[in-house]
């Protein structure tokens, strides 16, 4: 297939009523750059093409102008099976992101494999000047360093994140909401010391508060944790 092609059979999957919907959750995505295809088409659409000839062809024609397009292509980057290509193409992509949506979807299959490689790039990651590559690297240390390989320095990655962008922010909050989930005691110093900025620790309690996975007892707690925040 060549692109012209995926381009007309994304169309052809178009539904305009999710694309109104999609329109307003998107702020940083002009509204005529959304098709409507929803997600579990183009995810299947993304494996498809994967296995598909043309698969090279379509990931190298970055810029994409259709966000859809950089959903699908998010997606065939996530079937990569190779951990070294898998990082090359994620590398290249990781520019061209512009929209919270498309940074999430991104999630390789292969990365669960090589966890220490993937550490290294994601100490690249977090420290890049592009909010979406930002908020990814924070993604894959929330996805894949919060269960038995979690060590309390990655915490300490995040909280040192400085940044006014609101989806780095929102991002990093969402991580330390999810670790009070898996690791409670090992992170819970950070908000008790208030090592976070006040928007972003305010932000992870909230989150924190209406997960099913805490304890009743620890949301009371972390309740009396929020800070005031004065208005500008």
């Amino acid at each position: 297939m060549t692109q012209t092609e995926i381009r007309e059979q994304l169309f052809r999957m178009r539904d305009t009523g999710y694309a109104a919907l999609q329109a307003r959750i998107l702020p940083t995505v002009k509204a005529d750059r959304i098709i409507g295809v929803r997600t579990p088409e183009l995810r299947a659409y993304g494996k498809k093409l994967y296995r598909d000839d043309s698969r090279d062809t379509f990931l190298a024609c970055l810029p994409h102008l259709y966000f859809d397009e950089n959903q699908l292509h998010a997606f065939v980057i996530s079937e990569e099976k190779d951990f070294d290509q898998c990082i090359r193409l994620v590398d290249a992509f990781l520019p061209y992101i512009d929209n919270w949506a498309t940074c999430d979807q991104l999630s390789p299959k292969t990365f669960r494999k090589e966890p220490d490689k993937l550490l290294a790039h994601i100490r690249e990651w977090i420290h890049s000047d592009r909010t979406y590559t930002v908020r990814f690297g924070v993604g894959m240390l929330m996805q894949h360093f919060l269960g038995d390989s979690f060590r309390t320095e990655y915490a300490y990655m995040v909280a040192q994140i400085l940044s006014d962008e609101y989806y780095i922010n929102m991002m990093r909050a969402w991580y330390f909401a999810t670790a009070l989930a898996k690791q409670y005691d090992a992170v819970l110093p950070f908000l008790e010391e208030k090592r976070l900025d006040a928007w972003t620790h305010n932000k992870a309690i909230q989150k924190a508060l209406e997960s099913y996975r805490i304890a009743p007892e620890q949301k009371d707690y972390l309740r009396t944790l929020k800070v005031h925040i004065r208005p500008d």
